[in-house]
């Protein structure tokens, strides 16, 4: 699996989806969030679990939940489960298997392939993009929504501490004269970014979708901010790509980018660090966020750089 994967450069815009099948319908899920393909491994119930989770099951020495994905979705298999596959993922710093009926293969697509236009309405919560391809729509599916919703207590990694929040920001005077541009393309992460923030006192937040949406923020005339939290897998702009032009920016590049993303394998953490990005944290470490934030903040105010939007930082 890992050799088959397709390089591409950094600011390209350019990355790779595994294309899979549930019934008669084919579904999405980012490569860098797969480690490999299985036959159906047999699998261990697990009591008052939900009806998705199947139970676990051993790969390789490590125990792994297995979530079957057409019991989620409702969809009718087309094979028995011994002649399922098991797509073995690695996000959000935890290690299971998504059972599906089928792998079809790697898809290099780029950002501007993924059509936003009916998520969360006639597409439902789990369902972030639609990829259109080969004269058929293939859906990206929103995984962290659906691990949490199989496993509610998973959403406790999120939350931080009201007191240790408070003692994080306490050197930084008052959190809402700063303004930060959150760029996330899940509506469940995209919350959790602004109640963490707005627990800190950092209510000056906008937030926004995709990259070319926070390019377009930061070059208007209002678009002020004093730092910028992405995610790398998003429409129209990846991360990294924003990331990249921010910092080759004559008036933009110091501001500070923390990229926040479900995939910060070692390959991953160098791109986003060939492209200038000031930090870079694995979600769900929600807390090591808000220090990121504060620290660079409070590092940018003591060097007498706080941007106006008007002079050049350079």
């Amino acid at each position: 699996m890992r050799e088959d994967r397709i390089i591409t450069e950094v600011g390209t815009n350019e990355w790779q989806v595994v294309v899979f099948t549930l019934g008669d319908q084919s579904f999405a899920i980012n490569v860098d969030k797969t480690r490999e393909i299985l036959r159906w491994t047999g699998v261990r119930p697990v009591p008052q679990s939900h009806p998705a989770m199947l139970g676990i099951t051993t790969v390789r020495g490590e125990v792994i939940p297995l979530i079957d994905l057409r019991i989620y979705l409702n969809i009718t298999p087309t094979v028995s489960k011994e002649q399922s596959k098991v797509i073995v993922t690695e996000f959000n710093q935890m290690k299971l298997g998504f059972v599906v009926d089928g792998v079809e293969r790697i898809y290099r697509i780029h950002s501007e392939e993924l059509d936003a236009t009916l998520t969360g309405t006639f597409l439902g919560e789990n369902v972030l993009y639609v990829i259109k391809r080969d004269d058929r729509n293939i859906l990206l599916l929103d995984f962290e929504r659906i691990v949490q919703v199989v496993n509610p207590q998973l959403a406790d990694q999120y939350q931080m501490d009201s007191a240790k929040i408070q003692s994080v920001i306490s050197e930084l005077g008052d959190p809402d004269q700063y303004r930060i541009l959150v760029v996330e393309d899940s509506p469940l992460i995209r919350k959790m970014i602004q109640d963490v923030l707005g627990k800190g006192g950092f209510h000056n937040v906008e937030v926004v979708s995709h990259g070319k949406a926070a390019w377009d923020r930061l070059c208007d005339e209002d678009g002020a901010f004093d730092l910028v939290i992405t995610d790398i897998e998003m429409p129209k702009m990846d991360g990294l790509s924003l990331t990249k032009r921010i910092k080759e920016d004559e008036c933009l590049r110091n501001i500070p980018v923390i990229v926040f993303s479900s995939i910060m394998a070692d390959d991953i953490k160098r791109k986003a660090q060939s492209v200038g990005a000031d930090g870079h944290i694995t979600k769900p470490e929600i807390e090591q966020l808000i220090v990121q934030v504060s620290e660079l903040l409070k590092s940018r105010e003591d060097k007498g750089k706080k941007y106006d939007g008007t002079t050049s930082l350079g």
